[in-house]
């Protein structure tokens, strides 16, 4: 599995205007810069921040590093075609994205209310982008130049390249490709693609005959392939009489789809016929009608996606949409993914000569997303986790890609030197999580031949490397440069990994914790952790323990911050129950909580919608316990926060309904207590029960004892 070097292509002859100060976003910047035009024009959802941990930021200065003349449109207005013309015709192609979330995500709670806010926006002002980023601006980018190659990418469009499950429509939509009307759709870390096809195009190449890039995926076909039909990879139908172990099945024309419909007649094939190539092989995936139609194939269209994610052995991916009547079928092709990068690349990537400021004309006003992330270092890309909820694994690979030391320290000098208003402070060195750093598996080969969603579930695999050392000699390093006064670690702590290192749990809760650390063990019970490979509640002691070990050493008060989630797949409401009575026993008094929400891609999704799991063979059909009514969901997240007087009402009517009214009560054993306060609860509150007056007895008025109640009137 090789790769051209990212920064090996011969610049563009554009590169003797030489660096922008800042990427143009109006005609008045570019003739400052004397450009008569832009070859490529960014088009995002978010405010222009030339940072590298901004997308389009990041890409715009990678095209500009080639030779390329790059504009960006941050936030158009969409109700017409002005915003699309400011910067005039592209003379490539229009590079089209949502920003670094989705942009449904961005605008919608779990339970599909309007946020008010958008982080990406100046002062937090929600209503900038529009629902379903991707779609819209393509479409304006069509009308203002409808010769010119329209090319979407960002998370909105790598989560949505086949048939997927839409949470806020409650249906199956169609490949992005097809409704956005695009050319090519790059997916992943898109750096190799997008400089590779740049160069291409630049030289001449038409777009439509781009068709062997890794991490891409366009309407059409490519020839010299084998297809393959899916179902016969992995079966998702009714289990099949055994096989003739000297002959093979050949492809089948059409699935057998789950209702029980039988198979075509099986040709045999004598064995001696040569293994089909894998890099010529292409799956043929259930159409988008079928798995519309049918949640067992679309649970198996979302498990062959997972299945064929790891770059090293990846086939190529292909799903049939229907036009309507009188039109052709045609046929969404996704290639392997990408590559991932090296060190020495991901070095030069983050090297680029990036401002680390918003667009001037966003300086006025705060952007929230910049303001969390200005004074923080992106150390790795990459999870191999594979939490079931989570769409990191399916974005940015499951492979890490880790920078050099010295890039990462020299990073941290340039945040101290030129970004105005720091104060000494690093407020994170992470990426997707805080430990993974220059993790990956002992062989080379069997890391190139495996197919396992996760490296760490159900348990750590043998051949995974977990060694936190050269994650302790950076904190230390990095802490001891001039200028540097304290480093905090804010990206997410994969707890299980970071028990096999002691030594970087005393690094993190000695030197690098500010008193409260988040954490996420998502759930207590083995139902739901199954469902979202989550590691047991036990290996969170185990992580607590040394944690407030290594903190009291230190003499430092330090306490965990837990997440948990609510309403996730193969989650019951004894579950949820449990998990309660876990916090209240704990002492933890959660103020804000998640319900899961069920983005594109995941495989939890999957389960949301079909009722079925993917992580499994489903020939079996495993079924899971879904949790999709309001009512069940405003449960599960009222026991979350048992402690509100608000939420008792409906905890009581649940723990009733269980035959758990032993929990209602006032003790220290009951979950909630039998009275209501007033004005709590959406009805007339009931007082609550008054025992025997005591000399000892804490005052009715201040909840203080008599002597304390007398040194407050003093």
């Amino acid at each position: 599995m090789t790769a051209r070097p990212l920064f090996s292509h011969r610049p563009f002859w554009a590169k003797r205007f030489g660096i922008a100060p800042v990427l143009p976003t109006t005609r008045a910047e570019m003739d400052e810069l004397g450009w008569d035009s832009c070859d490529v024009i960014l088009v995002t959802g978010d405010a222009y921040v030339d940072h590298p941990s901004f997308g389009m930021g990041l890409i715009g200065r990678l095209l500009e590093r080639h030779g390329f003349r790059v504009g960006i449109i941050d936030q158009p207005d969409w109700r017409s075609t002005d915003a699309f013309t400011e910067l005039g015709r592209p003379n490539l192609y229009w590079g089209v994205t949502g920003g670094n979330m989705d942009s449904m995500v961005n605008r919608y709670t779990s339970d599909r209310k309007v946020r008010s806010d958008d982080a990406y926006s100046p002062g937090g002002a929600g209503g900038l982008r529009p629902d379903r980023c991707v779609l819209v601006y393509s479409q304006r980018c069509r009308e203002a130049y409808p010769d010119v190659p329209i090319v979407i990418g960002g998370i909105e469009a790598s989560l949505r390249r086949i048939a997927h499950y839409d949470y806020w429509s409650d249906k199956v939509r169609r490949s992005v490709l097809v409704d956005a009307k695009a050319d090519l759709l790059l997916y992943g870390n898109a750096e190799r693609a997008i400089v590779e096809l740049t160069h291409r195009l630049a030289a001449g190449e038409e777009i439509d005959a781009i068709r062997d890039l890794r991490g891409t995926a366009f309407i059409g076909a490519r020839a010299g392939f084998e297809e393959v039909d899916s179902t016969t990879v992995d079966k998702p139908g009714r289990i099949d009489p055994p096989k003739d172990p000297y002959a093979m099945e050949p492809e089948r024309a059409e699935a057998a789809c789950s209702t029980g419909e039988a198979a075509p007649a099986p040709t045999l094939i004598k064995l001696t016929k040569k293994r089909a190539d894998r890099s010529l092989t292409a799956l043929r995936m259930p159409s988008f009608e079928q798995v519309q139609g049918d949640p067992v194939l679309y649970a198996h269209a979302s498990r062959i996606l997972h299945l064929e994610s790891n770059p090293g052995n990846a086939r190529a991916l292909v799903q049939r949409h229907e036009q309507g009547p009188g039109k052709p079928a045609i046929d969404v092709w996704i290639n392997p993914p990408p590559v991932p990068l090296t060190t020495a690349e991901m070095d030069d990537l983050y090297e680029l000569p990036f401002s680390r400021l918003p667009h001037p004309k966003h300086r006025a006003t705060k952007l929230p997303a910049y303001e969390m992330i200005k004074f923080s270092v992106t150390i790795l890309r990459g999870c191999f986790g594979g939490c079931s909820f989570c769409s990191i694994t399916e974005h940015e690979g499951r492979q890490i890609q880790s920078r050099s030391e010295q890039s990462i320290l020299s990073e941290i000098e340039r945040i101290r030197d030129v970004t105005p208003g720091f104060t000494g402070i690093i407020s994170d060195l992470g990426g997707a999580t805080a430990n993974m750093y220059r993790m990956a598996c002992k062989s080379r080969e069997i890391e190139a031949a495996c197919r396992k969603p996760s490296c760490v579930f159900p348990g750590i695999c043998d051949n995974l490397n977990t060694d936190h050392s050269s994650l302790v000699s950076l904190y230390k390093k990095a802490r001891a440069l001039k200028g540097v006064k304290r480093i905090f670690i804010a990206s997410g702590v994969r707890y299980d990994l970071a028990v096999r290192s002691p030594e970087w749990i005393r690094e993190l809760a000695q030197h690098h914790t500010g008193g409260y650390l988040k954490i996420a063990p998502e759930h207590t019970e083995d139902g739901p952790l199954q469902h979202m490979m989550k590691p047991g509640i036990g290996t969170y002691d185990r992580f607590k323990e040394l944690f407030d070990r290594y903190s009291e050493e230190a003499g430092k008060e330090q306490y965990l911050i837990p997440y948990f989630i609510a309403a996730h797949p193969g989650t019951t409401d004894e579950d949820m129950l449990n998990l309660a009575l876990w916090l209240k026993r704990n002492g933890f008094r959660p103020d804000q909580v998640q319900a899961f929400l069920p983005s594109p891609m995941a495989s939890a999704t999957a389960m949301y919608h079909t009722g079925y799991n993917p992580l499994k063979s489903l020939v079996a059909k495993e079924r899971v316990k879904i949790v999709k009514s309001p009512a069940q969901r405003k449960l599960h997240k009222a026991l979350l926060r048992y402690h509100d007087a608000n939420n008792w009402p409906i905890i009581r009517e649940a723990l009733q309904r269980m035959g758990r009214a032993d929990l209602i009560g006032g003790g220290k054993q009951h979950l909630v207590p039998s009275w209501q306060p007033a004005g709590t609860g959406g009805a007339p509150g009931t007082p609550k029960p008054r025992g025997p007056r005591k000399g000892t007895a804490l005052t009715q008025h201040t909840g203080l004892p008599p002597r304390r109640q007398h040194d407050k009137k003093r």
